[in-house]
């Protein structure tokens, strides 16, 4: 009883309040972007050993804390890049700046071969193939389906 309204009355406080929801969201907002990062098979972990489920989710952490380390040095290089061209920067405003952007990062990869001299071929609109046999064989089934 007395702990409950100790907590009570320490929540009726606003300061902590503030500290309590800002902390909640840099919770929400990770979990958010962990999931946005192991988006395969809709963050569902399909297999029954234990073994396999933690090594799917240790590599999902690695890969979240990864993103975030490589975000947090981009914006770093951004500031530094800001404090020498002369911008002032308040600490304020970077306690705002969060670390966990998808807007660059892309998921599926970027496939160039431009590089390598590789032009594709020319796409071709009609597909010549020949249908025939595969429907003669769904015929011949279906005439033998029907004769048993």
């Amino acid at each position: 009883m007395i702990r409950t309204v100790r907590l009570l009355r320490s929540l009726s406080g606003a300061p902590l309040r503030r500290r309590v929801t800002a902390a909640t969201n840099k919770v929400e907002s990770f979990n958010r972007f962990s999931q946005w990062i192991g988006f395969g098979n809709r963050g569902v972990i399909a297999d029954n050993d234990p073994i396999e489920q933690e090594k799917a989710t240790e590599f999902n952490a690695l890969l979240t804390n990864s993103a975030i380390f490589h975000n947090a040095l981009d914006i770093a290089e951004i500031v530094r890049q800001l404090l020498e061209e002369g911008w002032g920067i308040d600490p304020e405003d970077l306690a705002h700046i969060s670390s966990y952007l998808t807007e660059h990062i892309n998921r599926f990869g970027e496939y160039s071969t431009h590089e390598l001299g590789i032009q594709p071929e020319a796409y071709a609109s009609k597909l010549d193939v020949d249908f025939t046999p595969l429907r003669e064989q769904d015929l011949t089934a279906a005439v033998l389906d029907q004769a048993a």
